[in-house]
């Protein structure tokens, strides 16, 4: 299985518009983050967790060539405002799948109407399939995908466990039956907003701290904003298992 990191940045990206704060001035490529998301790919099957607003730019940049299926979180904006661009995807393959709580689902129907739409559907348009999770483990391709519920502040959220490999992002607070679906793992991917606390998103001592509970042979730190400081910096802090994950980061698990 190969993951690939399309963004890793926070809901503003890094740089912010108009900050001068110095990690948004920095030269370092790996301080510069899109909106967070990852490609999946094994065997012939590539799946997307997450479209936000750089979806475009992150799938050419990937050089991606096919979307089995996209899989939500949640529906916040920086996580499914690229919906509309996987045309280019529809044109060449036909649907494509949807993954998401019916609540994101009803959601991505009220801002996406067009690509929903049955009737007078413009011709230009994707159409897709789209699939309830109910925190039940469902397959995507010949995988099987248990999700992870959890909170961001009170809005509930999924992380995802493919085999070895688990994706958290936008998690506060994940109970303890949640966490023991994530044991045995390779990687984690989980999120770490700063160092200051946060009422929505882990810390960094948060983060860590889960880290130790789950105990995978290795973990990435995602949805970072430009608070938490310079890539290098940072990474130098960070227990030797754990990284700081950067745009189009590859791994293989």
């Amino acid at each position: 299985m190969k993951v690939t990191f399309l963004g890793t940045g926070t809901s503003q990206g890094i740089p912010v518009i108009g900050s001068t704060h110095p990690v948004c001035l920095s030269d370092n490529p790996k301080d510069k983050r899109l909106r967070v998301s990852v490609l999946i790919e094994w065997d012939d099957y590539s799946f997307v967790i997450d479209c936000g607003p750089d979806f475009r730019q992150q799938m050419l940049r990937s050089e991606c060539k096919k979307v089995d299926g996209v899989i939500f979180t949640h529906e916040h904006a920086d996580h499914i405002m690229g919906l509309d661009d996987i045309r280019p995807f529809f044109f060449r393959q036909g649907d494509i799948d949807v993954y998401a709580h019916k609540r994101v689902i009803k959601a991505l129907e009220r801002t996406f109407a067009y690509i929903f739409e049955t009737e007078n559907k413009y011709p230009g348009a994707p159409s897709v399939n789209e699939f309830y999770i109910d925190g039940s483990p469902f397959l995507v391709g010949d995988l099987e995908v248990i999700p992870i519920d959890g909170l961001h502040n009170e809005l509930q959220v999924f992380g995802y466990r493919f085999d070895k490999f688990a994706y958290l992002t936008d998690m506060k607070t994940i109970k303890t039956s949640e966490i023991e679906k994530l044991q045995n793992l390779e990687v984690l991917v989980v999120n770490a907003l700063r160092e200051e606390p946060h009422m929505s998103h882990f810390n960094l001592d948060e983060a860590l701290d889960f880290i130790s509970k789950v105990n995978p042979k290795r973990a990435y730190l995602t949805h970072i904003s430009h608070h938490l400081g310079f890539h290098d910096e940072v990474q130098q802090k960070l227990p030797n298992n754990v990284y700081l994950a950067y745009d189009n980061l590859k791994i293989t698990i």
